[in-house]
């Protein structure tokens, strides 16, 4: 579809930032996606806004891949979306029988009415050409929008752990058991929590996350009754021309304020044996999976266990690029490569029929991916990790964790570990301490 395109000059980014956010909160379709000013390797944007609905195509079971192959074949534009976890169903034929409280749509893409793409001090709005007489006017409500304080989201929510620390432990060790057997060499187990009739208000919970645990890949996503709210850091995939970029995240420890402290929480990072192993591992992964869709000789890692600091984690982050053979398309690179191998283990079948045993949650939206395709098929998506899930119309809130299990791993620290992942995605929904942008004792 052609559109209307236009570039704008902007005075004060974040002021800009604030009101094109808080604009698009009137319409029931829309997803955000926001680099909060990180210095983002292969990005070509900031920021980037899609409102509005002109068409959309969303699977619950079933063909999601060749659903959304013949969307994008119809529309030849732009879509916005996610794909969530369960869709490695069809990719690996497996099933999924645990407890679901969301019930999101496997995957669920939009065409949308009105996109907005940040880079520096320009915005540049696509717009479909019966609507480019819109244009102005919707850029004059922005810039004159009253954006207002973040206020209280909702009441104070205390969620309930799906899953007992006891239950968590005995699992660990049953995992354990399958690394000493050799069925598995690293899983990424993960645990829920929840609340029923919970009632919240989701721009305002988002905004409050983005405001204590800013991460490059955040996101605020809208479809009608859902919501997620995402302070993600780390990338699935990425596709600019023919270069492919993955960057999986293994590895984790805690923020202080004390300096030294900080610094020596980062230093062990650095340093630990065992979160380099668990990192190497999926980084092996991800070089496998990108094999099958590459040009031949042409996958690198760019950057091994490198040490990133969020506002409330340290993370080790590794690099890796390939060039997408010319015969295939967009899909069939993430086709090979979902979900991301940080949150699956290796081997990945394997390690996800033993997830499916012994989680006790469906993942839903959880572990899979946010983001978007452009029209001549580039695409970027996070992992959709450090992320709030909301049903509205069921009033059922929730957020999950994980953490790599390896041989070495001792459950009680790897218990502790999650507990230092949700601290962010608690401390909003209880409203608790949320002046203070990192963790504690």
């Amino acid at each position: 579809m052609k559109r209307h395109i236009q570039t704008f000059e902007i005075q004060d980014k974040k002021l800009f930032l604030k009101q094109l956010f808080q604009w698009a909160q009137d319409f029931d379709t829309s997803l955000w996606l926001d680099s909060n000013a990180y210095p983002l390797k292969e990005s070509k944007c900031d920021a980037v806004l899609a409102v509005g609905s002109l068409s959309e195509t969303d699977v619950q079971f079933g063909n999601g891949f060749e659903a959304l192959q013949d969307f994008q074949n119809q529309i030849q534009d732009w879509c916005f979306g996610h794909l969530s976890y369960d869709l490695k169903n069809e990719l690996f034929g497996l099933s999924s029988a645990n407890h679901d409280g969301l019930e999101f749509p496997d995957l669920w893409f939009f065409q949308p009415e009105k996109i907005f793409v940040i880079r520096g001090h320009a915005v540049t709005l696509h717009y479909p050409m019966f609507q480019k007489k819109e244009l102005a006017k919707d850029m004059l409500d922005i810039t004159t929008f009253r954006a207002h304080p973040i206020g209280l989201p909702q009441d104070k929510l205390h969620l309930t752990p799906r899953l007992s620390k006891e239950d968590y432990v005995k699992n660990v060790s049953k995992l354990q058991s399958h690394i000493q057997m050799g069925d598995i060499y690293e899983i990424n187990y993960c645990m829920e929590w929840f609340q029923e009739g919970a009632n919240i208000n989701p721009s305002e919970v988002f905004q409050q996350l983005n405001q204590i645990s800013a991460a490059p890949f955040s996101c605020f996503l809208r479809n009608r009754q859902w919501y997620a709210m995402s302070s993600s850091p780390e990338r699935y995939l990425s596709r600019t021309g023919q270069q492919l970029i993955s960057q999986p995240i293994k590895g984790t420890s805690k923020r202080f304020e004390d300096q030294t402290l900080d610094t020596a929480s980062k230093n062990h990072l650095w340093q630990s044996k065992k979160e380099r192993s668990e990192n190497v591992m999926i980084v092996d992964l991800v070089r496998n999976d990108l094999s099958k869709v590459a040009q031949k000789g042409s996958v690198q890692v760019k950057e091994l266990c490198g040490v990133y600091s969020f506002k409330q984690v340290h993370h080790m982050i590794s690099t890796i690029g390939a060039d997408l053979r010319e015969d295939l398309s967009s899909l069939d690179a993430i086709k090979a490569s979902f979900p991301m191998g940080s949150m699956t283990g290796a081997p990945k079948l394997r390690a996800m029929q033993l997830i499916e045993d012994h989680e006790v949650s469906k993942r839903d939206l959880y572990s899979g991916a946010i983001g978007y395709f452009e029209p001549e098929g580039d695409f970027d998506f996070n992992v959709a990790i450090r992320t709030i899930l909301y049903n509205q119309l069921k009033s059922y809130v929730s957020y999950s964790v994980g953490s790599a299990i390896t041989a070495a791993s001792e459950a009680a620290l790897e218990y502790e570990e999650c507990l230092v992942k949700a601290n962010a995605l608690s401390r909003v929904l209880a409203q608790d301490n949320l002046s203070k942008p990192v963790s504690h004792d």
